[in-house]
Parts: structure tokens; sequence; C-alpha cells
């Protein structure tokens, strides 16, 4: 029998529609009445405050996609798409039918995998309900992060609808580092004497640590998504979708939870248990963890998005009023505004206030969380900038452009917390992967690394991995441990590798854009079937647009000090329009060619095209198609 997860459409959510053209997308010249200035619509109220987006520079390429030929291809693209601009973006991905285009437009619950084609899963979900039904000690060991710490939270409350009771754990950054450390198992036996540890988005590469639990009368199910290394761990079961050819290895951690509850709930019915409302974990951690917003995690983010808007997690809500999120829910939303958030106390010292904001029922507690999880992001903010400025000082002094395909940059007394962040950074300002370590006081050092398109990051620091302690991530994004007296030696071989993987081409920033509009072009017909791709993300980006021969109606307003807000003439059509961080970057002589993106907005009450500028420079006569 199916658990109430199966054959329960996304469309059981009314479509947000776009029915009225408002009186600001119907009009031309003088679109906006005087004084509109003085009020923000609510792109700038949900996003002036957000997380840095990334910066085009002006040297970058401007590179606008080829257009499709539409006719004569086995798709009658006429019929499905209203839109020949999206109908050409659909065609960009692959489709070999009308009923993928439907199902990618219009995802479905219905359409999701057997959660028993994941590996060694039917193992987890008999070893997990053997120790329901004996009642034993249960621990689930999480990850700091956001997908760890959803995952914690949604197997956690999945088990107790059980009857089960299970204790959770989460390791100390700072003292015991990442997964199944030495140090964090010998707490958590101490506190907790388990039966059974599940790790949650770690243990892959843990095979000494988890052997050495099994000496010591401990099963272990591991839900991970981490890259395997050659060996992996001898224990009930590995249920990571990259240890096997199952067509799901893009799921996060959160997912492959989602996926084992649904095989429990096929396994053993739960009346009354709604799976479909943990979704909302499910779209956080997903979002958060950067995972591709492709296949099945299309699905889930999208109903996930919908169920955070509705979401009866006392502390979810308190969080997003404290953030100023507001649904509609987008990715944007939560990698800019609560992921950092949740993030931000795992980042510094504990993730067990944000595990404890998305458990408790108490609305005391749950805005005082709120509270604290806003004022550690603040904090690590701070720490973050003086982190940044420091290691740009030294890149600075060695960089060579020419020269250098990778970064490495390390000091003592940098925040491990903080240093994915600061080397994601360092890759937008220097387009060039980036490793960023910190050395405590003993010389022992903690680093994160993040790739650009072209470099995988985990397969590049195997090939250096005699100058490590341990390493483990992925292909855009991983973490090692190094001894500084290995600093010099790993720095080398790392930039050495990556000059060896690294093409001019790839090395050399551009700006690829989708295509070119018009600003009559622009409407709330075209703003409903771009609407219709969401959600973007890694793997789904959001279009970027061209237009051309733009120019400023008049000065920008300038927002927070940093931001630009615009109006913009083509031809007799005026638009409205926000550049975030555009005060740092000088604006060329007019007319302008841009590079932006769109989104639903509300303004007045009414619903309209908000345009966001990614990039500005002089009016070219032709931009290099590919």
């Amino acid at each position: 029998m199916q658990s109430r997860v199966e054959g329960t459409p996304i469309g059981a959510e009314p479509a947000r529609t776009f029915t009225r053209q408002s009186r600001v997308e119907g009009t031309q010249v003088g679109a906006e009445p005087a004084g509109t200035f003085t009020r923000q619509s609510r792109v700038e109220d949900k996003l002036i405050d957000s997380e840095p987006r990334r910066i085009f520079k002006s040297q970058s390429r401007w590179i606008l996609a080829s257009r499709e030929e539409l006719n004569g291809t086995p798709i009658a693209w006429s019929e499905i798409c209203g839109s020949e601009c999206i109908a050409r973006l659909l065609s960009r991905k692959g489709f070999r039918c009308a009923e993928e285009i439907e199902n990618f437009l219009r995802p479905r619950l219905s359409s999701l995998s057997d959660p028993f084609s994941l590996p060694q899963i039917r193992a987890a979900v008999s070893r997990i309900l053997a120790a329901l039904d004996r009642r034993e000690r249960i621990v689930l060991f999480g990850d700091y992060d956001v997908d760890g710490v959803t995952s914690l939270a949604l197997f956690d409350e999945m088990l107790r609808a059980y009857g089960g009771a299970p204790e959770l754990f989460l390791p100390l950054r700072m003292e015991e580092g990442y997964g199944l450390s030495r140090e964090s198992i010998e707490r958590c036996l101490e506190k907790h004497r388990p039966q059974l540890l599940i790790a949650l988005d770690c243990g892959t590469s843990s095979v000494a640590e988890v052997a050495d639990l099994k000496k010591r009368g401990v099963d272990v199910i591991i839900l991970d998504h981490h890259e395997p290394k050659l060996d992996v761990p001898d224990c009930v079961a590995i249920v990571n979708p990259k240890t096997a050819q199952c067509g799901t290895e893009y799921l996060c951690s959160v997912g492959i939870v989602f996926k084992l509850c649904h095989a429990l709930l096929k396994t053993r019915q739960l009346p009354g248990f709604d799976l479909k409302s943990k979704l909302d974990l499910v779209a956080l951690g997903t979002v958060a963890d950067i995972v591709p917003l492709s296949g099945e995690n299309r699905i889930l983010v999208q109903r996930g998005s919908i169920e955070i808007a509705r979401t009866s997690r006392i502390g979810l809500r308190k969080l997003m009023q404290i953030a100023g999120v507001h649904p509609p829910i987008l990715p944007d939303d939560i990698g800019y505004r609560l992921g950092p958030r949740l993030n931000a106390a795992g980042r510094l010292t504990t993730a067990e206030k944000s595990l404890r904001l998305l458990l408790t029922h108490d609305e005391s507690e749950a805005a005082a969380l709120a509270a604290e999880l806003d004022q550690n992001n603040r904090e690590r903010q701070d720490v973050e900038h003086k982190i940044l400025d420091a290691a740009i000082e030294q890149i600075d002094a060695h960089f060579d452009a020419a020269r250098d395909a990778a970064i490495v940059a390390g000091a003592r007394a940098w925040h491990p917390g903080v240093l994915g962040i600061v080397a994601s950074r360092i890759v937008r300002k220097y387009h060039r992967p980036a490793i960023v370590i910190g050395f405590d006081e003993n010389g022992f050092g903690k680093g994160s690394g993040r790739s650009i398109e072209g470099l995988n990051l985990f397969e590049a620091l195997n090939r250096c991995a005699d100058s490590l302690d341990k390493y483990g991530g992925h292909e855009m994004a991983a973490g090692l441990a190094v001894r500084e007296e290995d600093f010099h030696r790993f720095s080398e071989a790392f930039r050495t590798i990556a000059r060896e993987l690294l093409s001019e081409e790839a090395l050399r920033p551009c700006l690829r854009l989708d295509y070119e509009l018009a600003f009559t072009d622009l409407d709330v017909e075209f703003l409903r079937w771009h609407e219709m791709l969401q959600p973007f993300g890694n793997g789904n980006p959001q279009p970027l647009f061209l237009a051309r021969e733009v120019e400023p109606v008049a000065p920008p307003r300038i927002v927070n000090d940093k931001h630009l807000i615009f109006r913009l003439r083509q031809g007799d059509r005026h638009r409205r329009a926000v550049y975030f961080d555009g005060v740092a970057n000088q604006l060329p002589p007019a007319p302008w060619d841009i590079a932006f993106r769109i989104r639903a907005d509300e303004y007045g009450g009414e619903t309209l095209v908000a345009m966001q500028i990614e990039a500005v420079r002089q009016a070219e006569s032709g931009i290099g198609e590919q």
C-alpha cells in the first residue's frame, strides 16, 4: 500500500498565476508614477540585505547562446510552450519527448523513484525496524551544516512517530572536527552507549572509525552523499547513491533520509504521519548544500518550498520573520537568508541551536533561538570579512593570473567555520579554484576548498593526498586537514595539478547569456512561462538575458551604500531595475548593454516583472555567439 507521500501531485497546490496585466506593465513611457522611488518593491525589500551574489567583472567575455532550430524536430514546441524564448531554453536541456518536458514544467511527487532503488536501503530498513521493536539505544550522529541538521531533524521525527526515542548527537566543530572523528565517537559512546549508530551526512570515508565501533559492539548505518574512496566502511548498510549506479547520485543527505523514511513507510505503515509535510526540511538542506536541482531534487525543492511557506514549525516561522522571508519561497530565500542563519551557529560553535529551532514546539524558545541565530550570522559575517581581507592581501602579494591556475591561502587563527565561505568569495573574485586553510597553535590545519567549472576538486585532492592528513567532499567543494610543515608542498602540488587539468579557456571568466530580449517582451505572460522553469539553482541556473541599447532615465538611487535602483529606457519603454553591489562597479558611458535576470514582484498590490541587473557594459554592435 502506498504511503502518503506517493500519488500526491505537486499540482495539488494552486499554481501561481498572473491573470491580470499590471498597470505598470501595460504602459510605455512614464510606466511608473512620479515619486515611486520612495517605497521599495517586494524584490528590493526581500533581497537588499542578502548575502553577496556573484559579481561579473567588466573584463568578462560576453557570449550569447546561438538560437536553436525549433522547427523540424520531433517535439512540437509551439504546442507545448507559448514563448519562443522559453521553448529555446527548454530545448537546450536535451529532452527527448513531450512527456519529459511536461514532467519538468509540472513536477509531481508521484514521479519520485522507488526508494528501494537506493543501495543497501533494504538492510537499513530491516535493522532500524528491528532496533525499534527491541527498543535499542539508537543514536543519530549528524553534521553541523544545514544538510546535516535537517537530516537529523527529519529522521528524529520519523523514528519518534514509530515510538522510538533516538538520541541526537552533533560533533563539536572546533574540538572534534567533521564526521566520525575519534574524539566525537568517544564522547558519543560515553554519553549515550548506542547499540545502533546512524551516521547522517558523514561516514562514507570513516573506514577505521566504523571498524572500531564494530569491535565495540555498535552497529552502524551510514546515510551520506559524499564521494566514496577506494575502501568504504564495513557496516550494516551504506545508503549512499554514489557507491552504486542508481540514478540519484545528485541527492544530498536529507534527500536520502527522505527516501529512507519513504521506504520505512512502505514497509510498515504509519497512519496519520504526513511525510509530505516534512519536505520543508528537505528543501532547506537540498538548496543550502548546493547540490544540483535536477531530477528528483527539482521535485523535492519545489514541493518543499510550498511546505516552507505554510510550515507548522514555529522555529522556522520565527526565523523567516527575522530574515524577512515571505511566500512564495524561492531557492534564493533559502540560499541567501535562511541557510546562512541556520549554518551560522555550527560555523562558530555548535549547530545545536539550529537543530533545536527546527524541532521546538515552544514559541518563546523559538523566538529566542531565531534571534540568537540571526546574531550568530552577523558575528559570522564579521569573522568572515576579516579573514577574507587578510587572505586577499596574502594572495595579491604573490598571485599571477597568467601563471597560477589555482589559489591556496592559509594562516594561523583563521576560524575553520567560515573558510568555505571565504574560499567561495575568492573563487568569485579571481575565477580560480581556491583552498583556504586555518592553522591552530600546534600547526594543525583545517581547510575548505571551492572550485570552478572544469576542475573536479575531490579528484584534484586525491592526486595530492600524500601531502594531506585527510580530505573529502565533492566535485565543487571539499574539506581537508594538513599540517603546517606540509603546507608549501601541498600548495605547490595543488597548483600544479590545477594547471594540468584546467584549460586556458576555463581560466577566462565569461558571461554566458541565454537569450536576447527587448523591454517589450517583458510582460506577465512571459513571466508566467519563466516561473515554470523554477526552482533555479545549481544544475538549473536562472536564465541570464541580454538587452541592448539601454539608457538610464535619471541618476540611480543608492540603497544601503552599495546597491543601485534604476529607471531604464529602451526605445519608448521604461523599466525599473535593481543592480546589487552596483556602487562598487564603475558604470560606463551610456547607452549600455545589460545582462539581467527577472522574477515576479509585487508593487502597490500588483504583480510585475522585476529586473535584476548582473552586469553592465557600453553598448556594442555585436556579442559573440557560441
